[in-house]
């Protein structure tokens, strides 16, 4: 099985880097993961133009056929049971699962009408580089729970 992560921006701290390092590599027993970096936009302090030059980067890593999720803090919530059986249900049903963690802004308008869905990791907000350490583990404690694994205990 494989997924594509695309994520905006470096990572520039040591312990993120460490963390997600981890969770990539335990994760390799269970799913290719394509890691993609898209440049973050700088080149301006208005939103709007920060998220249209994001858009054209993300948009150009997203095939036809990819069944895009954004994880946004509007999108659906999940117990981690509930989540492992989503992305079940995804791998089973979809050829190209997409997982797309945005930049400080969050999506362009296009962005989000080209995703099939979102799904929120918590009603708090993180910093974008942490989402991704949180969303890695998420996805490895899902693989675990559909392997009968004992990473999670309830």
């Amino acid at each position: 099985m494989a997924i594509k992560l695309i994520v905006v921006g470096q990572t520039k701290e040591t312990f993120y880097k460490q963390s997600e390092a981890e969770y990539l590599k335990r994760l390799t027993k269970f799913a290719k993961l394509n890691y993609i970096t898209v440049p973050s936009s700088k080149k301006s302090a208005v939103r709007e133009d920060c998220l249209r030059m994001e858009e054209e980067q993300l948009l150009k890593h997203i095939g036809p056929s990819d069944y895009v999720l954004l994880l946004d803090e509007n999108g659906d919530e999940f117990s981690s049971r509930k989540w492992a059986q989503e992305l079940n249900s995804r791998i089973v049903n979809e050829s190209n699962l997409t997982f797309i963690i945005g930049g400080a802004f969050g999506f362009s308008a296009k962005v989000k009408s080209r995703a099939n869905g979102s799904w929120s990791l918590s009603k708090l907000t993180f910093p974008h580089h942490l989402v991704r350490t949180i969303f890695l583990e998420q996805l490895y404690r899902a693989f675990t729970i559909l392997n009968g694994g004992k990473y999670h205990n309830d």
